[in-house]
């Protein structure tokens, strides 16, 4: 899959989400569709997409014990999406299972990447929160290679690491970038963040871009912002 923007479609309903949507008559982005959207709108939600001619990124960051994570993922496979993740931090067994859930019987299966940490997270919550004293760098390398070692594809990282996730586990291993903002957007709740054209520097596969683009007065003018900064 060659490297593009991925809009956050962070909405609360179906009703913004297409209102958001329509304004795209031209290019169809690829976007994210996470966890708050996915709740109140269930799987339909995903199918209507797919159906509009999108790619998806399900974002809902899997994290149990092995066999619910693999019965999870094997319902997940069902529908018609690009890319779906999980959290590393639930170790080699997690990772596994997901992936045999997530293959269909002809083999086939979306791609299947690990968060390796928040980008909301910075060393102090680390120690603080977490009881990590490595450092953050560190710690995401470790949990990149973990996931590398357990057969998925990438790792969802600051595009502050992509480089050295590149380093870690090699050119192929993607990783998709969230905490993208332009120069002169408010950080928000992201600690680690790069420009479009910064992360493209980096090495960054894929960006995942929320309220720059969706919060935008013009969306469909700062998505084209994004692909020309990142894409060329």
């Amino acid at each position: 899959m060659e490297r593009d923007v991925i809009v956050a479609c962070d909405f609360s309903g179906a009703e913004q989400l297409y209102g958001f949507l329509d304004k795209f008559t031209d290019r169809k982005p690829f976007v994210k569709i996470g966890m708050e959207l996915f709740y109140a709108e269930g799987p339909q939600i995903v199918r209507e997409i797919k159906a509009r001619g999108h790619k998806i990124f399900l974002d809902l960051k899997l994290h149990d014990i092995p066999n619910t994570v693999k019965k999870t993922m094997a319902v997940l496979s069902r529908l018609d999406i690009d890319i779906c993740n999980l959290h590393a931090a639930g170790a080699t067994a997690m990772m596994q299972g997901a992936l045999e859930g997530l293959t269909r019987a002809d083999g086939s299966r979306p791609l299947l990447i690990a968060v390796t940490q928040l980008t909301s997270t910075d060393q102090e919550t680390l120690e603080r929160d977490l009881l990590i004293n490595k450092p953050i760098d560190e710690v995401v390398m470790h949990y990149a290679l973990t996931a590398k070692n357990a057969g998925l594809d990438g790792v969802v990282c600051s595009p502050l690491e992509a480089a050295k996730v590149h380093e870690t586990c090699g050119r192929q291993f993607l990783t998709v970038t969230p905490g993208v903002r332009f120069a002169a957007c408010d950080k928000g709740d992201q600690k680690r963040v790069m420009t479009p054209a910064q992360a493209k520097l980096a090495g960054s596969d894929f960006i995942v871009v929320g309220r720059p683009v969706a919060a935008a007065e013009n969306p469909v003018a700062a998505y084209n912002r994004c692909v020309k900064e990142f894409i060329g």
